[in-house]
């Protein structure tokens, strides 16, 4: 199975927030980078198309595909940052919480959310559900952690190394199982 992950465009929300899954709209210039995303995305002819329930990722979806069936699931959302959502990295980074999860993201929950580990184990359930469909070849509309966790799930990427992988905001990756 091919799957084609994009990632939803810009937000509006100021450099340096922590915001994870809230739910934050779209940047004003949405319209032409989802024209950007559409001439990427045109030409394939999806046997399904899955998206995270977030409206930034929910519009694009919408925008991409309007004759399509989109099949929302919350294991596709971007990591939750519990107490940190909408607060200022710079704010809480000096903190021990902070420390300790800048020292171990993969294994260490940030207040009252998760950790990279929780994130990739989401992806992994949603990949063992996905395989079951028979697809050939499917759409993912979603966030970065969620194609970072692709990345190790599916390339063998360490999990600690998954944020070397840049993945930049209406980036289209394709991944093969």
């Amino acid at each position: 199975m091919i799957i084609t992950t994009i990632r939803h465009t810009r937000v509006d929300v100021p450099a340096g927030v922590c915001y994870g899954q809230t739910d934050v709209p779209l940047a004003s210039t949405y319209t032409e980078e989802m024209a950007a995303v559409k001439t990427q995305t045109d030409w394939y002819q999806f046997d399904a198309v899955y998206c995270s329930s977030l409206s930034r990722c929910r519009r694009l979806a919408e925008d991409l595909f309007p004759r399509e069936t989109i099949l929302f699931d919350e294991r596709l959302m971007e990591l939750n940052f519990g107490r940190w959502e909408m607060q200022k990295w710079d704010d809480m980074d000096h903190t021990a919480e902070a420390q300790a999860w800048f020292a171990d993201f993969v294994d260490v929950r940030t207040p009252q959310g998760e950790c990279f580990r929780d994130q990739i184990n989401r992806t992994a359930d949603f990949l063992k559900d996905l395989k079951l469909t028979g697809y050939k070849r499917v759409a993912v509309v979603t966030h970065g952690g969620i194609i970072r966790a692709l990345h190790c799930l599916l390339n063998g990427t360490k999990p600690e190394d998954a944020f070397q992988n840049k993945v930049n905001y209406g980036e289209v990756v394709e991944f093969e199982t």
